[in-house]
């Protein structure tokens, strides 16, 4: 009995994350004909952390373009331009359209570093440069400040969804968490003085979880759909806008070959970073698998 048991049990468990990851690409809301920028810290963020969610963006069939804007080299152990490359072969191989879509900045304002806030200001200033209206510069390397807004005038923006790390950034790491207040500082300021237009642009977080779901792989994929579930329900379901419904929460979940493309994207692309903890990360890490996206209200 015990033996039957044994050799069920792991049948089981991967017959219910393919069929959570089935269930969600076919049923489950996603981004349609969208312009999205995925604002990263890092050079391969975009691999340990977000590989579900830019390898089930980039279908073609969905007609999005996704960017990505990544706020430092990574230069903390004097690779940056090393990093720099690795993250443009990285995107390329979870999707992207071309090289030309990643945009990675190398500057003193944004320090690599496990200790060090970076200024919310300053990270708001990079986003409207390159995202806030169409008389802004479209080049992110030309940092400038926001001109102020007419309330008779709708707000403009190039980019219709910016996707970023939560308030926790995942692993508590406070340049994942300064892209955050950054870029609610960029949407609160983008919105200023405009009561009756709507945010041009909708934020979406990916959710931080607690220790033992991040190191549970594909076990954690219809824990989080029934997270979900319950989630929606105490809302009464997805509040809308004049526009129409936006959904209040995306849930990615790679199957078996995605999963193997997102692992690719760190071991061919970030090479320079493979140590053996990200050898375990990318093995057992949830975030390699399933992505839970959170909408944020700004106000």
């Amino acid at each position: 009995m015990l033996f039957y048991l044994a050799f069920a049990t792991p049948i089981l468990l991967a017959t219910a994350w393919l069929y959570t990851a089935h269930i969600t690409r076919v049923s489950f809301p996603k981004f349609r004909n969208k312009r999205i920028c995925l604002l990263i810290a890092h050079p391969d963020d975009e691999a340990m952390f977000f590989s579900p969610a830019l390898l089930a963006l980039t279908d073609g069939r969905l007609g999005n373009h996704v960017k990505i804007l990544c706020l430092s080299t990574g230069n903390a152990d004097n690779l940056g331009q090393t990093r720099k490359q690795e993250l443009l072969s990285s995107a390329v191989i979870l999707g992207l359209r071309s090289p030309d879509d990643v945009f990675v900045l190398d500057s003193p304002l944004f320090p690599d570093s496990m200790t060090s806030f970076w200024d919310p200001t300053e990270v708001a200033k990079v986003l409207s440069s390159a995202f806030a209206s169409s008389g802004s510069s479209q080049n992110p390397q030309k940092v400038i400040a926001s001109k102020p807004n007419s309330s008779n005038e709708p707000p403009l923006a190039t980019i219709d969804i910016l996707l970023t790390f939560d308030s926790g950034g995942v692993s508590n790491h406070p340049n994942h968490i300064s892209l955050y207040r950054g870029a609610r500082v960029w949407l609160t300021t983008l919105m200023a003085n405009k009561l009756g237009w709507e945010c041009p642009v909708e934020l979406y977080t990916l959710s931080t979880t607690n220790i033992v779901r991040k190191y549970i792989s594909f076990l954690d994929a219809p824990v989080t759909m029934l997270l979900g579930a319950l989630q929606a329900a105490r809302e009464n379901k997805s509040r809308r806008s004049k526009s129409g419904k936006i959904p209040q929460r995306i849930l990615v979940v790679s199957d078996l070959a995605q999963w193997r493309k997102g692992q690719n994207a760190m071991t061919r692309g970030h090479q320079s970073q493979m140590r053996w903890f990200r050898w375990g990360w990318i093995g057992v890490g949830r975030y390699m698998v399933v992505n839970d996206l959170k909408r944020e209200n700004i106000t």
